[in-house]
């Protein structure tokens, strides 16, 4: 069984970036888009800087100009970009960095809108459609309804995750990683310290399970 990743989103302070690490987390995300969340390249570059070089910094883009995104990947340096808005395939190729493209999921999926961003982003998140913002809904959606998606596809699972439900995320579509934002915070882009902890141990626990299931 591979390790599932984990990825603490919408990180707005250094100390819970730190924070997010020292509990396990593979990756933290910083949003550069309209949201609670949302943070200045300098603040996201001081954030990324508390890291330190082994972990990976994700910039969340909503239909951003591609001179701001440029922007943001060198002064922050930016591992990889999510972009969770209208974003083609080809934007996607020239970014410059590694796309993670997100896709929202109403009451159904139709897994034919991946296949055209075959080989031009490293991974897709699934997260959960709602008409007035373009992620961290904090609700999930119905994870049984998404299709056997094409195996070239790094699945990221997002949309309402929490340290109580991340487990039967991780069983329903045993996604490469998993990625939370309000399932971890106190507040709008405050993060929980105990959360983070819980949420990464309580992804452990579903991998444990599932070598013992194989």
């Amino acid at each position: 069984m591979t390790r599932t990743r984990i990825k603490i989103c919408g990180i707005t302070r250094p100390k819970d970036a730190i924070a997010a690490v020292n509990a396990g987390a593979d990756a933290i995300g910083v949003v550069l888009a309209p949201s609670p969340r949302q943070v200045s390249i300098e603040a996201a570059a001081e954030i990324a800087a508390a890291v330190g070089p082994l972990v990976s910094v994700v910039g969340v883009f909503v239909d951003a100009e591609e001179s701001f995104v440029a922007e943001a990947t060198r002064r922050i340096g930016l591992s990889y970009l999510q972009f969770h808005g209208s974003e083609s395939p080809e934007r996607c190729v020239s970014a410059p960095a590694p796309v993670i493209r997100a896709m929202r999921i109403g009451t159904e999926f139709d897994v034919d809108t991946v296949e055209p961003f075959r080989e031009h982003v490293v991974a897709i998140l699934l997260d959960t459609y709602n008409s007035q913002v373009a992620g961290g809904t904090g609700t999930t959606f119905n994870w049984h309804a998404v299709p056997v998606l094409p195996g070239w596809v790094s699945l990221f699972l997002a949309g309402g995750l929490n340290p109580r439900n991340v487990g039967a995320g991780i069983a329903a579509l045993r996604p490469y990683a998993v990625d939370v934002s309000s399932g971890v915070e106190s507040a709008p882009g405050i993060k929980d310290h105990d959360a983070i902890r819980a949420f990464c141990d309580a992804v452990r626990s579903a991998d444990e399970g599932a070598s013992h299931d194989c």
